[in-house]
């Protein structure tokens, strides 16, 4: 009896683990592949035979939004110094010659709340690139001289960024819109932190989220999905883990919603067109991921040469463009309105604009047909982005950071089923009467004409 009750505590036992197998693993595309390793790394691999290429890219959970002031734009900068020296290849020089060899495009980014690393080659060096990817990410050299070559390269990145006066206007607005956290919503950093930064931040950047269980390992291109995981564990299957989750131990603060609306009007002499930008703290994903499907399906909407807000404001010559949209976040997604209006109808372009937004939640500011519309556009866009195997790593590494891969897998069929429903509860709970910040960047000579500190503010 001890041993049957032995053996059915065996067989119970595997069943029960084999059911949590099934429940862990995600939903995929034909052709996706997934894998968690004993470490804790992800690894998806993509078979697409289109082009006798294969993509790898690594992406951590890491950007903007775990950075406090003292951090601001150090992700950034560690992104940038991934590309320089190593434990196999200790300097740059050495580095670059070994993309050479493999004939490979790189390139990294720096988001919100991913920052991710990619090499594409032959496949028939994916062995190599997976193995020059494993030197790279876990065995950096932050040599001084290389941080003090890259650090003007980072800073001049956004010098640049400041002489356009749209991001002058953006970066004002995020301000008043995040307030004190306004650091975990801009990747591009802080000039004073960027240009002090030193070997042994960059080694607090990479000992609290640089670890396989905070990474997600793509493999995309003409594979086999058994040979690229076989791969995958004999290269990255060292790579200890963290021991903690560095999402709980380094918790993001919560974002203080809005209280009122806050306006403001900046000048200055690089503003050659005035531009007006609105901006509302829009949905999470942890909280709400319906909203998020939905929002952007309305500012698809509202894109529409069709559109209520367009023919108002376009047509009517009150603007010369206008775009909306939503940025997916896991933390406190915005919703951004910016518009290029008329200089000469300044007031009755923002008059006009108060207007639309008044009416966001109107039963008849869009059609059933404009819906329709809308969501056709999303899969259109979808089945384009989708072509190019060495960009799907990126896409699904987006969504796996700030979503999921179950979020990114049913997307474009949840876009198809958003009901006029559901858009209206988002723009109830997210648009319609809720305080936004609105920001005007104008030059000093046009205001003096239309004053327009007059009427652009809170009524």
């Amino acid at each position: 009896m001890a041993t049957k009750r032995v053996k059915f505590l065996i067989l119970t036992t595997s069943i029960f683990l084999l059911t949590l197998q099934s429940i862990a693993q995600p939903r995929l595309p034909q052709g996706y592949f997934w894998k968690k390793l004993p470490n804790g790394l992800e690894v998806l691999v993509i078979e697409n035979s289109k082009v006798p290429l294969a993509t790898i890219e690594i992406a951590v959970k890491n950007g903007a939004y775990t950075e406090g002031p003292e951090f601001s734009g150090l992700s950034h900068l560690f992104e940038h110094m991934f590309f320089k020296a190593n434990r196999d290849y200790p300097t740059q020089e050495k580095f670059l010659k070994r993309t050479q060899e493999l004939g490979a495009i790189w390139n990294g980014t720096t988001n919100v709340e991913r920052v991710n690393y990619f090499f594409t080659f032959d496949r028939d060096s994916l062995k190599a690139g997976l193995k020059f990817m494993n030197a790279a990410i876990r065995f950096p050299i932050y040599r001084e001289q290389d941080m003090q070559k890259e650090r003007p390269v980072v800073d001049g990145e956004f010098q640049r960024a400041e002489s356009d006066p749209g991001f002058q206007l953006w970066f004002a607005v995020q301000q008043h819109l995040w307030g004190d956290l306004i650091t975990r919503k801009n990747p591009i950093g802080i000039h004073e932190v960027i240009n002090t930064a030193t070997p042994e931040k960059m080694m607090v950047i990479k000992n609290k989220y640089y670890f396989p269980n905070n990474s997600l390992l793509t493999i995309c291109g003409d594979i086999k999905h058994q040979d690229a995981f076989a791969l995958a564990e004999s290269i990255f299957g060292s790579w200890e883990s963290s021991g903690f989750d560095p999402q709980v131990k380094y918790p993001v603060p919560p974002f203080k919603p809005l209280d009122k609306n806050q306006y403001f009007v900046k000048e200055t002499t690089i503003a050659r067109t005035p531009n007006m930008m609105f901006s509302w703290q829009g949905p999470s994903f942890l909280t709400d991921s319906a909203s998020t499907i939905a929002a952007d399906v309305f500012s698809t909407i509202l894109g529409l040469n069709s559109s209520k807000l367009q023919q108002a404001l376009v047509d009517k010559g009150l603007a010369s463009s206008v775009s909306f949209g939503y940025s997916t976040c896991k933390y406190v997604g915005p919703v951004d309105m910016f518009v290029v209006p008329n200089p000469n109808k300044l007031k009755a372009c923002y008059a006009e604009l108060m207007n639309q937004v008044s009416r966001f939640a109107s039963p008849d500011y869009f059609t059933d047909e404009q819906l329709k519309d809308a969501k056709a556009i999303l899969l259109r866009n979808s089945i384009h982005n989708k072509e190019k195997p060495s960009s799907l790593p990126g896409q699904v590494s987006f969504d796996w950071c700030s979503t999921s891969l179950n979020y990114y897998t049913d997307l474009d069929d949840n876009y198809q089923k958003v009901t006029r429903g559901d858009i209206v509860s988002y723009i109830e709970k997210y648009l319609a009467g809720k305080p936004m910040v609105a920001g005007l960047i104008i030059n000093p000579e046009l205001n003096k004409q239309v004053n327009a500190g007059a009427f652009f503010a809170a009524k």
